[in-house]
């Protein structure tokens, strides 16, 4: 097989009694399982105790999340008037329809009587004449529904017998035969009508339920957040809201039908007789009280099954986020193990749940089989009395055996129901919470006109919710005046990106106040306040359209909001002009319409960062929030930025949070903060004068000069300037060159572009890429090569599968044994009128078998249930793991492409298995009894009555082809419905994970317009099959009317010729039409038949594809640590991205990376730095050229050796919503348990956080929250450094490492990465240059090549390129 089914060997058992609970160590499962109701105030408690009431009250209500109970009736609570009447019209059809099938049992026991009663001419020919002519005619008003006594004679010894001539016999089978074609046409209208209401109206108010829960999710407070990772946000609207979906569409109206088909069968069977009713109700209590108590069980495992899935989905959704910090770390398995660990409680709790379904179903047999028992045994007493006639007994028998079957038959739809309930718990109680900051609430607002921008923070008292012991800001007073624009300076923590969450309500304060313009902001309306304040964050979020789409969201609440796009696209452009984005814009082939991925990732951090920029400043805001605004911006871009926003800064009010103190000396004040409060505040040369904090961290940052003297020495020899002696000659030809000018520059890059060109003037990029075939799409797989598929995934558990499959058989065989048990009794009824002993006892033992066979069958029905439960959520646990594993395993051109994003793929590991399990359990065990009993009951049939049985067998066919129409039309609709309900799942995903940059812009009702409109198209595509697909499935509910009335009159041929005798036409009707009618229960799961086709079609096709970059594979040459160098080369190295063919950008890379050496990468946004990173860890492969790792090609190597030698720290630190230290740890090649404390804290003493996570309460059990929210960015990149060095590598990558840290701990970091370099190959991406000046080799990279290289001093004394980039950051210190 291509791919792997084993398991990775973990310490932990699979045992349910060991995973049912999390342990403390268990790290995201310990953060991850919600609490119940009962347990919040506790939680409450316990984390704000030790505050004062009030503040404890501010931050309870920030975080607390009080459970709904929901019921059936709350399903339906969004439904309107016109949805109310269609489903009353629903319910009224299905009604209708459940009352049809109890009717039927009044025509069985007529018929049953005319077959008794009724004598052939060759039997009665043995008698007299005058005896013949005691035939008897019944009276003119007498029907198929009414038959009285007139029939009897009195003759053969004065004994009383009831028979009809012939003739009457034919009229009146003939009669009961159109009787059924009725009940056959009403059912048809009926079923039809009401499954297409039910589910259509199930499409619309599950529509309205996501858009209501996306609607409230969004408007919930930031600490909502922080305690509920994103991913089980996702996991509910993708998930639960599907499973309220199921629970309030068809298998409604199938409930409601059966249900009203046990009570009007209990009604017929009153009005026939009360008396044998009454004997027999006892059962059909025992059947309710059963059912009402595993119901109540079954609806608190599935919640608690639930609750543990929708912790793993933030796992899930967190690892797939950052896939390429992943991959780079090769944590794919133990991100995999620790999603299992959340799985393996989801399985516990759902096999609960399916045994207590298997022991309602069994005891729901074992008393249908008590009710044949007594029925028979009471039933024969009474009509060897002559209290009873036989139709009387068999109308009560069959109405009470139907009601009792189509109780039974309610409980695998119920699990339907069950779960959706339970699901729509969680989803409500999220709808009905009330947010602490909500955007929506009424509130004072400001004419625009008035809006000054003076911002005062008064006394201001701080406190994260999620981190109630530690006080973020304490006595804070500062006062901002308008049009001023003041910088906020300071180490990471010391509360500088608070003060902006504050001010924008991302939280509330637990003391003082914040006033605009002398207004208290919690008065203010919260939207309103949002959309005169524009931020740009420190890591820029882009959403997943076009650049156009993404600046304009900042219009939103402008007067340009609803302009056209002319007027839009004259604003946007201007605003990028401004930011310096329209340079590289305008030269992108589709310019504004570029779509630049999911979260940018089409663009380098730079280009994503200015236009976030042009974002931020396209409506001309009150007021500007810039939190580290340039840091992603390389030199020369960020001093064109920083004169936009300075331009744009003025009549405005400006707050700048900045490290890189460039750009905030020109700031009107400066404001130095450390630990929650104000150490300084002046201007820049006011704060240098006073040589303070401040000054010591521009001397931090000031970056080493030249002196005169020394550049002047430089200058007479550059001519003789060459690089370093230990360069090759190739490295030499191309590094000497001093780019004195533009025009040499641009005469240089078109030569070498010509000599990268081929004679037709088609790059060496194009040209291979137009030798890649074209890849073919994957055929579909016939249903058995499926379910093989589904079998090699549980062979360890198909001896399991082999118990529940004979099981099944054994089920399957009762419905036979009862048609021969059925047969004989009613044969020794029409001896019973006789009062013969012989025949009461004869029925007895009947009885007897009857209850044997019901117990046998109740054992079997449990086991079944039981074994296949089991089996079904093993599986389903594997599709999730599998799939978890697959997804991770695919190289970087899988996820940039749109139909793979975080959201779509979030959505197809909850949604796949999810379909796959609505075919396993108690209702795979109905399918497979419904199987062998179509088998064996049609074998009986043959074997028994030939003739008779050919017709009945062949309308088998017709239901399975009726069933079969059903399921494959399904199939289609189900693969449309997937892809469109994929779609907006991942558009909601997008929103829920970029919350903070949503509601920034205030693009919530921006959001729900959109995702409404996904919705609604996808109700709107689906209504069509809809119909057809209801039409089908009343089609084979009218036809088990006309097959059973066709069976009563074509059987009624042969009784009439006396060719067969009544025993024999019973055993062939009831085993082979039972059967048919069993063929149609099978295909009632036609809609979870063809979503788990599609959804294992889909699993099977990725298990299938095998990456270009394969983690998994086992080939490729492997290097032993002892004998790695660290030597890096590039040779002419040509690259465009997988999903931008025809966007260059390497072309014809060549630089080398010595032993040892600590290289620095530096040019301009876009230009190839963070792409060679890539390259280097190979993430993508080079369209042409080489890549050397010691020599060695890295396309020869083994790619998860590879990279176990190198360690990256990404510009945008990635850590997961577990504690520190497993996030330190995770960085690690060793196993987790192994790593101890202390080398943990070494690394971190490296990293400059130890003496930070050491004053935490926790320490490092400290949680960081979903993505690392609850860390200051600084915090986020130190815990990434010390998870890089922790894995003590060969080959350090640094991606803007030290691009979020103020200058202090830059420093410090820097001196700790220097140290950690030594004896190790270094790499760094800066922007930021004084952090790379004692570099030994500078490559200055432009177009994708290298234009210049050199050590600091070289590159200074050539006055090149990178001179300019070091005098536009060089600090004037004076």
């Amino acid at each position: 097989m291509a791919w792997k089914w084993t398991r990775i060997q973990r310490k932990s058992s699979d045992t349910a009694d060991q995973q049912s609970l999390p342990t403390e160590n268990s790290s995201l499962i310990s953060r991850n399982v919600r609490p119940q109701k009962s347990d919040y105030a506790s939680v409450a408690t316990d984390d704000f105790s030790h505050l004062p009431d009030h503040e404890a009250d501010i931050l309870r209500k920030q975080v607390i999340v009080k459970s709904v109970v929901a019921n059936f009736f709350s399903l339906y609570r969004y439904a309107t008037k016109k949805d109310q009447i269609l489903l009353g019209l629903g319910f009224l059809l299905a009604v209708i329809s459940g009352v049809l099938r109890p009717l039927m049992t009044i025509l069985i026991g007529n018929t049953a009587q005319l077959f008794v009663t009724y004598r052939p001419p060759t039997e009665l020919h043995e008698y007299s004449c005058g005896q013949i002519s005691a035939y008897c005619q019944p009276e003119n008003n007498e029907t198929a529904w009414n038959m009285n006594d007139t029939n009897r004679v009195t003759s053969f010894n004065s004994t009383s017998y009831y028979f009809v001539t012939p003739e009457e016999f034919q009229r009146q089978i003939n009669q009961i035969a159109l009787f059924f074609v009725g009940l056959a046409v009403t059912d048809f209208v009926s079923s039809s009508i009401n499954t297409y209401i039910f589910i259509d109206r199930g499409e619309v108010l599950s529509s309205r339920i996501r858009k209501k829960y996306l609607e409230s999710t969004l408007r919930q407070n930031m600490a909502y957040y922080d305690k509920l990772g994103t991913g089980e946000i996702t996991t509910h609207i993708s998930t639960d809201t599907l499973l309220v979906q199921e629970g309030m569409s068809e298998k409604v109206g199938q409930v409601t039908a059966n249900i009203t088909t046990f009570i009007a069968a209990l009604l017929v069977a009153f009005t026939r007789s009360w008396r044998l009713t009454l004997v027999l109700i006892g059962i059909t209590i025992s059947v309710l009280v059963t059912m009402t108590t595993a119901l109540r069980y079954m609806v608190r495992f599935y919640r608690r099954s639930l609750s543990g899935y929708s912790a793993g989905g933030t796992i899930a959704e967190e690892a797939l986020s950052s896939i390429r910090n992943v991959q780079a770390f090769a944590a794919e398995d133990r991100l995999a193990n620790q999603y299992d660990d959340l799985l393996a409680i989801t399985e516990n709790w759902a096999h609960k749940a399916g045994m207590v379904l298997g022991f309602m179903s069994g005891m729901m047999w074992f008393f249908m089989y008590c009710n044949y028992a007594l029925a028979f045994f009471q039933g024969s007493r009474y009509i060897a009395s002559g209290y009873l006639q036989i139709r009387e007994v068999m109308s009560v028998l069959m109405s009470m055996m139907m009601g009792s079957f189509f109780l039974s038959s309610i409980p695998p739809l119920l699990r339907h129901i069950a779960n959706g309930i339970a699901a729509a718990s969680k989803v409500y109680t999220a709808i009905d919470r009330d947010s602490a900051v909500d955007p929506y609430a009424l509130g004072q607002s400001i004419p625009d006109d008035e809006v000054k921008g003076r911002i005062e923070f008064r006394d201001l008292k701080f406190i994260y919710p999620s981190r109630a012991n530690t006080t973020i800001l304490e006595n804070f007073n500062l006062t901002i005046e308008p049009g001023k624009t003041v910088a906020l300076v300071g180490a990471s923590g010391s509360g500088k990106s608070t003060i902006i969450g504050i001010l924008e309500r991302f939280y509330n304060p637990v003391g003082g106040h914040v006033y605009l313009d002398g207004k208290d902001i919690t008065k203010l309306n919260v939207e309103w306040l949002r959309q005169r304040i524009s931020l740009v964050s420190q890591e820029p979020v882009l959403f997943a359209r076009s650049i156009f789409d993404n600046i304009a969201y900042g219009l939103i609440g402008s007067q340009y909001e609803n302009a056209s796009r002319v007027e839009k696209e004259a604003l946007v452009i201007d605003a990028c002009k401004r930011a310096n984005a329209w340079t590289f814009i305008s030269k992108l082939p589709q310019r504004l319409d570029t779509h630049v991925g999911e979260r940018g990732f089409l663009m380098s951090g730079g280009q994503k960062q200015r236009i976030a920029i042009a974002r931020a400043i396209v409506s001309n805001p009150k007021i500007l929030l810039l939190d580290e605004a340039t840091s992603a911006l390389d030199t020369k871009s960020e001093e064109v930025v920083q004169d936009a926003l300075d331009a744009a800064s003025k009549d405005r009010t400006t707050i700048v949070i900045a490290h890189r103190l460039s750009t905030v000396k020109d700031a009107d004040v400066i404001v130095v903060m450390s630990k929650g409060k104000i150490l300084e505040s002046g201007n820049h040369l006011q704060l240098i004068a006073k040589q303070g904090e401040y000054y010591r961290l521009v001397e931090a940052q000031k970056i080493e000069a030249l002196t005169q003297e020394k550049t002047q020495q430089t200058e007479e020899d550059s001519d003789d300037t060459r690089v370093d002696a230990e360069s090759d000659a190739d490295s030499e030809k191309l590094s000497s060159t001093a780019y004195d000018s533009s025009s040499d520059y641009q005469e240089n890059e078109k030569s070498m572009l010509e000599l990268s060109r081929t004679r037709s003037g088609r790059s060496v990029s194009s040209i291979v890429l137009g030798q890649v075939p074209e890849q073919q799409k994957s055929k579909a797989d016939s249903i058995w090569t499926l379910i093989k598929f589904l079998l090699q995934l549980t062979r360890n558990e198909n001896k399991f599968l082999l118990i529940g499959t004979i099981c099944a058989a054994i089920n399957g065989l009762g419905h036979p044994s009862v048609s021969v048990l059925y047969g004989l009794s009613v044969t020794e009824f029409r001896n019973a009128q006789t009062d013969d002993t012989d025949v009461l006892g004869k029925i007895r033992v009947y009885a007897g078998i009857f209850f044997a066979l019901g117990f046998l069958q109740a054992s079997a029905f449990f086991l079944c249930n039981a074994t296949l439960s089991f089996v079904g959520q093993r599986l389903v646990r594997k599709i999730r793991y599998q799939t978890f594993r697959h997804i991770v395993r695919q190289d970087m051109a899988f996820f940039d492409k749109n139909e793979n994003s975080t959201g779509k793929l979030t959505a197809i590991l909850s949604q796949h298995a999810q379909s796959v399990e609505g075919l396993s359990g108690a209702t795979l065990g109905q399918i497979m009894n419904a199987v062998f009993n179509i088998v064996a009951g049609i074998l009986l049939a043959l074997s028994v009555a030939p003739k008779m049985a050919a017709v009945f067998v062949a309308c088998v066919p017709l239901m399975i082809g009726c069933g079969y129409g059903r399921f494959s039309m399904l199939a289609r609709v189900q693969e449309q419905t997937r892809k469109l309900s994929e779609e907006s799942a991942g558009y909601a995903c997008e929103a829920l994970a970029s919350v903070r940059t949503v509601i920034s812009l205030t693009r919530e009702h921006d959001i729900i317009k959109e995702y409404d409109a996904h919705l609604a198209a996808q109700v709107h595509k689906n209504r069509l099959p809809t119909i057809k697909s209801a039409a089908l499935f009343g089609g084979a509910q009218g036809l088990q009317f006309l097959v059973m009335g066709l069976g009563f009159w074509w059987g009624s041929r042969f009784i009439y010729t006396a060719e067969y005798s009544v025993l024999r036409f019973y055993i062939a009707y009831m085993s082979s039409i039972f059967g048919a009618q069993n063929a149609g229960i099978v295909f009632s799961y036609a809609a979870d038949m063809s979503k788990a086709k599609i959804a294992t079609q889909s699993i099977k096709d990725l298990f299938q594809r095998e990456p270009e970059i394969d983690t998994w594979s086992e080939e490729g040459e492997i290097l032993h640590p002892e004998d790695v160098e660290g030597d890096i080369e590039f040779r002419n190295v040509h690259f465009r991205y997988p999903t931008r063919p025809t966007v260059p950008v390497l072309r014809g890379l060549n630089l080398k990376v010595k032993k040892g050496q600590y290289v620095a990468l530096v040019g301009a946004s876009g230009c190839g730095k963070s792409t060679t990173i890539g390259l280097i860890e190979e993430f993508y492969r080079p369209l042409a050229g080489q890549i050397l790792f010691d020599g060695h090609d890295v396309n020869s190597l083994n790619i998860g050796n590879y990279r176990s030698h190198m360690a990256l720290v990404q510009q945008e630190p990635v850590l997961y919503g577990t504690t520190i230290k497993e996030n330190i740890k995770l960085g690690s090649l060793e196993n987790p348990s192994d790593i101890s404390d202390e080398r943990i804290v070494e690394v971190c003493k490296q990293a400059n956080i130890h003496d930070f996570i050491s004053s935490l309460p926790d320490g490092y059990d400290t949680l960081c929250g979903t993505k690392g929210v609850l860390l200051s960015g600084g915090q986020k990149q130190r815990i990434a450094i010390a998870r890089a060095l922790i894995r003590q590598p060969k080959v350090l990558l640094l991606d803007e490492a030290t691009s979020a840290l103020d200058s202090e701990s830059e420093r410090v970091v820097q001196a700790a990465l220097d140290q950690a370099a030594k004896g190790r190959t270094t790499i760094a991406v800066a922007h930021r240059l004084s952090t790379i000046q004692n570099a030994d080799r500078i490559y200055v990279f432009d177009g994708g090549k290298v234009i210049e290289e050199g050590t600091h001093f070289e590159l200074l004394a050539n006055r090149g390129k990178y001179y300019e980039l070091v005098q536009t950051q060089a600090l004037d210190g004076k």
